[in-house]
């Protein structure tokens, strides 16, 4: 697998309805399979985003009306950055506690596992409210991986 083009950008919208989030991932998969980039990179992405929009979704919008979410994926020089901007309530997810793993299931908190699988998966999440919109930027390094075999001798 050769090193990932530079300079490559994909920005699409999609409104506030969950029927545009498989749209999205479509979107995700392609430009990724476009560059050559590891399954395993597109798929922590797709759920990232995945996670992003249907909080931004579910979660940011006090009316019934159309508001629009644009995403927008950059690769360069190896790393592949991912911004997320909506015009909902301000929600910084880097608030969100981590779920208390150690209660039993029946017993945590309801909610949270998405951020926090988005703040695993990604080697940066930075949050800032600029002109009224939540901006979500995302990183991860999407250079070739070596495999490694994981056998025992």
């Amino acid at each position: 697998m050769s090193e990932p083009a530079s300079g490559e950008t994909l920005e699409f919208s999609v409104t506030n309805d969950l029927r545009g989030i498989s749209s999205a991932a479509a979107r995700i998969d392609a430009f990724c399979a476009a560059h050559d980039l590891a399954s395993a990179i597109s798929f922590d992405v797709t759920l990232a985003v995945d996670e992003l929009l249907t909080n931004a979704i579910g979660y940011g919008y006090d009316d019934d009306g159309e508001h629009r979410i644009d995403t927008a994926l950059r690769l360069e020089g190896g790393t592949l950055t991912v911004e997320i901007a909506d015009e909902g309530k301000a929600f910084d997810p880097l608030q969100d506690p981590e779920p208390d793993f150690s209660a039993p299931a029946e017993e945590r908190a309801r909610g949270g596992l998405g951020i926090y699988l988005v703040r695993k998966t990604m080697d940066t999440v930075e949050y800032r409210r600029e002109n009224g919109r939540n901006v979500v930027t995302l990183t991860i390094d999407a250079r070739p991986r070596p495999i490694v075999s994981r056998a025992v001798v």
